[in-house]
């Protein structure tokens, strides 16, 4: 999708560049405290060798970052639908020595087409798919976040897997707690979706996917982990090369 399809003050890239055009320069210093789970969730991808993993709503390129040292040898992208969070990425990643490992671009999650955004010269068939696709703390900002896992689902290879972390509803945490935090992310447009779990067990049906739910910090954090399966006769994820 073409940066002038996105952009715009009335539109979602143009709510998110005007929010973060200047919290990109501390977010990550900031939000280390109150993102959790995000480190898990990098720990569990175990992508497969020379497999392929997109982050989507991918900021700062702080996760890509962590996620190619963790797991080196997979090919990483990241999309983002800000402009001004990609300029801060791109530097990021090029700081970090990552910038023929990692790639980024801009592109809406409810609507992209991976071929189409990386893969002119890319080693890998992207068209297929990819092995690992993870969401942190994004469906929680994006409007209309049904959407973006429908697309997220569509995105899987077979034999891939969709991981996820974001707010939960505060469930066994004190009530007055729930409220300041849910009135203070509300600043900045971001809403926890308190019909997640039923949304994601709907999206397991649809496409076929194998759903874990788990509640995180007393439900401060919700992570969720859908698999698609290898279809029978196919070779298993490990030894296809993906190179």
């Amino acid at each position: 999708m073409a940066d002038g399809s996105l952009a715009g003050p009335g539109t979602a890239a143009g709510r998110m560049d005007a929010i973060y055009r200047s919290q990109r320069h501390i977010y990550d210093l900031t939000r280390k405290y109150y993102l959790l789970g995000r480190d898990r969730l990098i720990a569990e991808l175990a992508p497969p060798p020379g497999g392929t993993v997109l982050e989507i709503g991918c900021g700062t390129a702080r996760n890509l970052i962590a996620a190619a040292r963790a797991w080196p040898g997979a090919r990483w992208f990241g999309i983002d639908i800000s402009a001004a969070m990609l300029d801060t990425a791109g530097r990021a990643v090029r700081r970090a020595g990552l910038d023929g490992t990692v790639r980024l671009a801009r592109g809406d999650a409810t609507a992209f087409d991976l071929a189409a955004l990386f893969g002119a010269d890319e080693p890998v068939d992207l068209a297929r798919g990819v092995d690992r696709l993870f969401m942190s703390y994004t469906l929680s900002m994006i409007p209309d976040w049904r959407a973006a896992l429908d697309q997220a689902a569509r995105a899987l290879a077979p034999g891939g897997r969709l991981h996820i972390v974001d707010f939960g509803q505060q469930e066994r945490l004190p009530r007055w707690f729930g409220r300041l935090l849910f009135a203070w992310l509300a600043r900045f447009d971001v809403s926890p979706r308190a019909e997640l779990e039923a949304e994601l067990a709907a999206l397991a049906d649809r496409h076929g996917l194998v759903l874990r739910f788990t509640r995180l910090f007393r439900g401060y954090a919700w992570q969720a982990r859908l698999d698609r399966p290898v279809p029978i006769g196919s070779a298993p994820q490990e030894q296809r090369g993906n190179a």
